[in-house]
């Protein structure tokens, strides 16, 4: 499945400084029943959104509309627990297409550069700083630079250097899946084919 471009994302944020957010919070468990990658949006963050009688709660920051945004700046070790990739789908199929985070859980970070969704680790001193712009001002910019590997506080123009696999960082960029990146090269395996004995 093909996922849309990422080169440079220029946006607000919703600021979610949460520590030791796990998978069972981002998506629960009682809705993977599922196997499409659609309609998971709805229930990200199922129960901390909502109320038992599906009422959305107004203390939480998804529910807040002063924030929006394609880009969630999680606290630090976001995406701990099981290795659902249903996390990762629910975050993308909500509109997110960047969480930062000082730390992210390794499965849980692949997962998401698995479906388009670009993970960026930072300083815990810079995820500071952007916790702060936003609470001064909702409609603060981030700009997250994929070929030149550098997320930017606008409003200070502060910056700093992120690291991805090269592979992933070539698939992001041109909106491949791992089968699509195979697909990109059938003309080249193909001759390679050609050249063998059997």
């Amino acid at each position: 499945m093909a996922y849309d471009k990422f080169t440079i994302l220029r946006s607000t944020a919703v600021p979610m400084p949460i520590e030791n957010v796990d998978t069972d919070q981002i998506i629960p468990a009682r809705f993977l029943k599922a196997t499409e990658r659609k309609g998971f949006g709805d229930n990200l963050f199922r129960d901390w959104r909502y109320n038992n009688d599906d009422t959305p709660k107004a203390d939480f920051i998804l529910n807040n509309p002063t924030y929006s945004g394609k880009i969630l700046v999680g606290g630090k070790n976001f995406g701990s627990g099981s290795s659902r990739e249903h996390a990762a789908w629910a975050i993308y199929d909500y509109g997110f297409r960047c969480v930062v985070s000082s730390f992210f859980a390794d499965i849980f970070k692949n997962n998401c550069l698995n479906v388009g969704i670009l993970p960026v680790t930072v300083s815990p001193e810079f995820a500071e700083k952007i916790f702060a712009a936003l609470e001064a001002d909702p409609q603060a910019e981030l700009e997250v630079n994929l070929p030149e590997q550098t997320i930017t506080l606008l409003t200070t123009g502060e910056s700093e250097g992120f690291t991805i696999n090269g592979y992933k960082k070539h698939n992001l960029i041109n909106g491949y899946d791992d089968i699509d990146y195979l697909l990109s090269m059938k003309t080249e395996i193909e001759s390679f084919a050609e050249t063998r004995p059997f």
